[in-house]
């Protein structure tokens, strides 16, 4: 599962990195949103972890320009103890949950999983992208109303994909994603699931959800 966390005082950063790294987390840190954002966009990251006030760009400001591209990456804010107005104001931004300063750390780990399950299954168990909806309790598809029969594994890589809507997903991500990091797997599986998907989601359609990122991976664009 890969983090990402925007925090500017370096110390906590440092402590932060290590500890998720030390409980199995992928981390990457960024000082500010504006760097955040180019994380984002560069690889798929299962979660969120913001402080508000930081330089460049704050934490409700970053907040807003990753709901304003659709991304339903989940997103917990970090606040210092008279921050209360900046909570109410990013929850109402989007924001899936907050924590805070100083805080515990087993209790950020329960709060990764808290926002990781809800993403995980959806907030309302559909997800969606351009007339794309998959339903993951009957793990059913359809694209404009047309039923879509999808093997496991491609269910499984499209709703990766849509729950990462309008970001990249790198090759390894989606590896990880999909059979874990002990699974040993042939290095064009993702490429051949792909080319299953984009005939089957893809073909018939005027706009194509299924994109190719050069040299980086795939996205699902809205």
């Amino acid at each position: 599962m890969k983090i990402l966390v925007l925090e500017d005082d370096e110390g906590l950063q440092a402590v932060l990195k290590k500890r998720l790294s030390a409980s199995g987390f992928t981390v990457e840190c960024a000082a500010n949103g504006r760097e955040g954002l180019d994380y984002l966009h560069a690889g798929g990251f299962d979660a969120v972890i913001s402080d508000i006030m930081m330089p460049v760009m704050n934490g409700l400001e970053f907040l807003s320009a990753v709901r304003a591209e659709k991304s339903d990456v989940p997103v917990i804010l970090l606040t210092a103890l008279d921050g209360s107005g900046n909570v109410v104001k990013g929850l109402d931004m989007g924001a899936d949950d907050y924590i805070v300063k100083p805080f515990e750390f087993s209790e950020l780990l329960a709060r990764i999983r808290l926002v990781t399950r809800r993403s995980a299954g959806s907030r309302d168990n559909v997800l969606s992208a351009g007339g794309l909806a998959l339903d993951i309790g009957s793990r059913s598809v359809t694209r404009e109303g047309t039923p879509i029969a999808l093997s496991a594994k491609e269910f499984d890589l499209l709703a990766l994909l849509v729950r990462n809507k309008n970001i990249v997903l790198t090759r390894e991500r989606i590896c990880d994603g999909l059979y874990g990091t002990d699974e040993y797997i042939e290095s064009n599986a993702i490429d051949v699931y792909i080319r299953y998907l984009r005939k089957k989601i893809d073909d018939g359609f005027e706009k194509k959800l299924i994109h190719t990122v050069r040299g980086v991976g795939y996205m699902v664009k809205e």
